[in-house]
């Protein structure tokens, strides 16, 4: 197994396990996790920034339009790290996973309204699949199965915005958390000002897990940057399903979150558009390989 191949699985392995380490800060508000995942995060990415002499690197990087595109990016992976660390400690971890699952289709489908990107007719069908995988469930639970959806827009639009975005992952990733960092740090001076502050309050467990929260969030990012650039799009896009996956065992074997009949139908429905889409792609790619080879 190749550096590239151990770190994507890797990164998708960490972000699987994601749901056992935000358990362990459920009492903490989900505002204030995202506040100190966000401002440990940014401090680690400084520092790694400083320390590797990049500093003035970073900053001839930045102009008003780079600084006007990581804006957009930052708000979409705000609500997105917001919407799942209170999924989690609120009992929807499954339906998180599902957010996931159904984000590679979305983000095609999202380069195909915004980048004009072609599909190939057989590619629709598995959208429309899990279009309608989605709307079984949305019947089932007798409303939009939002958590899933706002996973999936905001993580799919954000992957939209880094395609354009400039920036390189180490960069990007600080440049994004930095803009972020004054209403994070704001909002939580203004809980421990109002005695609802969770760091420092709760225990050294606690505490260590609230700084430990910019380890988990800035590692499996940075790793995952350099699986990315080391193996095909197409065997990332395999791995992917890795986190997903672990999620949903993690919250149905683990946490015993409640998985009916239903849900294992709308599931079933959407994890069949994947492996339709997957396997159209791997014929596809054969068809070209063999192609090229009698050319």
């Amino acid at each position: 197994m190749n550096k590239g191949i151990r770190y994507a699985v890797g990164a998708y392995a960490i972000w699987g396990v994601f749901p056992i380490y935000w358990k362990l800060l459920q009492r903490v508000p989900a505002l204030q996790l995202l506040g100190h995942r966000v401002g440990w995060s940014f401090l680690l990415l400084l520092v790694v920034i400083l320390v590797t002499k990049q500093w003035q690197a970073f900053h001839a990087a930045l102009s008003g339009r780079v600084l006007r595109i990581y804006f957009i990016a930052a708000v979409l992976i705000g609500v997105n790290w917001l919407t799942y660390v209170w999924a989690v400690n609120a009992g929807f971890i499954v339906e998180t996973s599902l957010g996931y699952f159904i984000n590679p289709l979305l983000s095609v489908l999202l380069g195909v309204l915004f980048l004009r990107e072609r599909l190939r007719p057989p590619q629709w069908f598995p959208l429309g699949l899990a279009a309608a995988g989605v709307a079984y469930l949305t019947s089932v639970y007798g409303s939009l199965p939002w958590i899933a959806l706002t996973l999936a827009f905001t993580f799919g639009l954000y992957g939209l915005v880094k395609k354009i975005a400039p920036l390189g992952a180490l960069y990007g990733l600080t440049l994004e958390t930095g803009i972020l960092f004054l209403p994070a740090l704001g909002w939580l001076i203004f809980a421990d000002v109002g005695g609802q502050g969770a760091f420092l309050h709760a225990g050294l467990t606690s505490d260590l897990l609230l700084v430990g929260a910019g380890l988990v969030t800035t590692i499996p990012l940075l790793m995952f940057a350099s699986a990315a650039r080391s193996i095909p799009l197409w065997l990332v896009g395999i791995l992917q399903y890795i986190a997903p996956t672990l999620q949903f065992l993690i919250g149905v074997f683990i946490y015993k979150e409640p998985f009916t009949h239903n849900q294992l139908i709308g599931f079933s429905i959407v994890w069949a558009a994947l492996l339709i889409f997957w396997l159209e792609g791997t014929l596809a790619r054969r068809r070209r390989s063999a192609l090229a080879v009698t050319d």
